[in-house]
């Protein structure tokens, strides 16, 4: 009995000592990695031991950068506060965590490599991507029509002049925007441009400042940014290039959405390839349960830009690494729990969200680059709030329900006679956003946004277009209901969709031309380009028939100072 009781004792120490050799074996990598890490710190004096190279932090989402070492070690950099309030974290602080974790240049050129190897044997995409460099060769070395089109005269009205009250921000008397510590001017900002346009905001917006900084500095009353303002461009590379720092859920929506950090402080809303460019939205889906497509995004921010609304913030697409650019360097655990290697040996991830975020509809890389588009976020709402207004013809959202306005023929008349409808241009800016989801065949348009500091007399935000470009072999005629019902428009509205209609300037081919300049070219296929074309005769008509039943000078209202409305007069004005 006795032996027996040694026995297991002698049994139990030997498991004992099995566990802490293996915890030891686990443990002995990172503390070898930590104990280089204190000693070259060590090494370059004059810095806390916590705050690490660039190339010497950590991957794991467990092992994030103290923001006050970084700030330390880093004196060129601004104030931290000072640039995250300037950031849009849709008041949801548990979404907005960051990370400094960085890459080593040893696995960024493996991951580059693994690119170039994934491009190469992938024939398909590679046929799509010879056709669009190709197609964007010979955009370059021929005329272009997107040139000659921002150069006609209907794309250059002059806005009127600009007071302090017309400025989302005046940096100049407002000190929050300023680093805390004084004389911290410089702001890490690669690529930006070297001039800029003048702004009401001064000498605030000096090129030292980031490019999404200077696109929130250029917000103003009538407009989310300029014509010709080159920081657009700049940031819309920023979003391509600038290195992902952080990354973190978006609570709130119906299916999948990342918020992800930059390295010059910069955010973006990242929306992940659902379908292929060639899917069509199954016919017996509800507007409702549609997916959501990074490349309709993207489209919707061209399309915003040719039809000069200027009121979607900036969208890019970007091919992105789930392994280095996600996984590990997220700090939400309930993403990283998620990621999975498929039976194809494809690293998957599906997250947390109302629809299609399951093993059964994750999202999986090539082995693990996966698609998206990024969409720069607008200024904190601590800064900048903005007003939610429910759209007048919103949908039920409901499988038999019908909205008032589709039962009521009478009902914009309704809506004319209840603020902020019954004056200013809100009304007329509704027109605009209805125009604009038809020709994409945007179902899905709720509820729309406007910067609370201007008022009513302000512009409409175009966001969440992500349902926008399903069926190219559908004209969905209900998304029309509110310019059949108001046969009201704008005459700026007006005439530049009649210039889009002419052969020089056809929408589709200005369309085809502006989103070959994004890195995931092409963005669309040729069914959806000419769809906008079948679309934008149809909006023609509308207006043509309610010109000939309320009169023209009724319909079409004169925005466009010291020019007549006339409706022949528009016709020279088009060429």
């Amino acid at each position: 009995m006795i032996l027996f009781r040694k026995f297991r004792v002698l049994i139990l120490m030997v498991f004992l000592v099995a566990c802490t050799m293996h915890i030891m074996i686990d443990l002995l990598p990172k503390l070898e990695k930590r104990a280089a890490g204190s000693s070259s710190s060590a090494g370059g004096g004059g810095g806390c031991s916590c705050a690490h190279t660039p190339g010497e932090e950590p991957r794991s989402w467990a092992k994030q950068r103290p923001r006050a070492a970084a700030a330390a070690a880093e004196p060129g950099w601004p104030n931290k506060h000072s640039l995250r309030l300037l950031q849009d974290f849709s008041n949801e602080p548990n979404s907005n965590l960051t990370s400094h974790s960085l890459e080593k240049v040893t696995e960024r050129a493996e991951s580059e490599k693994r690119v170039r190897q994934l491009q190469l044997g992938s024939e398909e995409r590679g046929l799509m991507r010879d056709t669009a460099s190709g197609q964007k060769q010979r955009a370059v070395q021929g005329s272009s029509r997107l040139k000659a089109l921002y150069e006609h005269p209907l794309y250059k009205p002059d806005l009127p002049h600009l007071s302090e009250d017309d400025s989302l921000f005046n940096l100049n008397s407002d000190v929050r925007f300023y680093p805390k510590a004084a004389g911290q001017q410089e702001w890490h900002n690669e690529g930006n441009v070297e001039e800029e346009e003048d702004s009401p905001a001064g000498e605030a917006t000096g090129e030292s400042y980031p490019n999404w900084l200077r696109f929130h500095i250029g917000i103003n009353r009538y407009e989310l940014y300029s014509r010709h303002n080159p920081v657009i461009g700049a940031l819309l590379k920023d979003l391509v290039s600038q290195k992902i720092t952080s990354v973190a859920m978006k609570s709130g929506g119906t299916q999948l959405k990342l918020i992800m950090s930059f390295q010059n402080y910069g955010q973006a809303l990242f929306k992940p390839m659902k379908q292929t460019r060639e899917q069509e939205t199954p016919p017996d889906f509800f507007y409702f349960s549609d997916f959501e497509r990074h490349n309709a995004e993207i489209a919707a921010f061209h399309l915003d830009r040719i039809l000069d609304f200027r009121r979607v913030p900036p969208v890019a697409g970007r091919l992105v690494n789930m392994t280095q650019e996600i996984r590990d360097v997220t700090r939400d655990k309930k993403l990283w729990r998620t990621f999975f290697v498929s039976p194809a040996n494809n690293i998957c991830f599906y997250g947390e969200c109302s629809y299609y975020c399951s093993t059964e509809h994750a999202l999986c890389g090539k082995p693990d680059q996966i698609e998206g588009s990024l969409a720069a976020f607008l200024p904190d709402l601590a800064l900048a709030k903005r007003k939610t207004w429910r759209n007048p013809w919103r949908r039920s959202y409901h499988k038999r329900k019908k909205a008032e306005w589709e039962v009521d023929p009478d009902y914009c008349d309704e809506v004319k006679q209840t603020p902020p409808y019954d004056r200013g241009t809100r009304l007329l800016d509704i027109m605009d956003m209805t125009i604009f989801d038809f020709l994409m065949g945007n179902m899905d348009r709720h509820h729309y946004e406007t910067f609370e500091k201007f008022g009513n007399e302000t512009f409409i935000i175009h966001l969440d277009n992500g349902r926008g470009f399903g069926k190219h072999s559908h004209d969905e005629m209900s998304i029309l209901v509110p310019l059949t019902q108001c046969c009201r428009v704008k005459r700026s509205t007006y005439l530049r969709l009649q210039l889009l209609a002419k052969e020089d300037f056809k929408l589709s081919s200005l369309m085809e031309e502006s989103l070959l300049q994004d890195q995931l070219a092409p963005i669309l296929i040729r069914p959806h380009l000419e769809a906008m074309d079948r679309r934008l005769r149809l909006v023609l008509k509308v207006l043509a028939d309610c010109a000939e039943k309320e009169g023209f000078l009724s319909v079409v209202e004169n925005d466009l100072e010291g020019q007549p409305s006339s409706h022949h007069h528009q016709a020279h004005r088009g060429r």
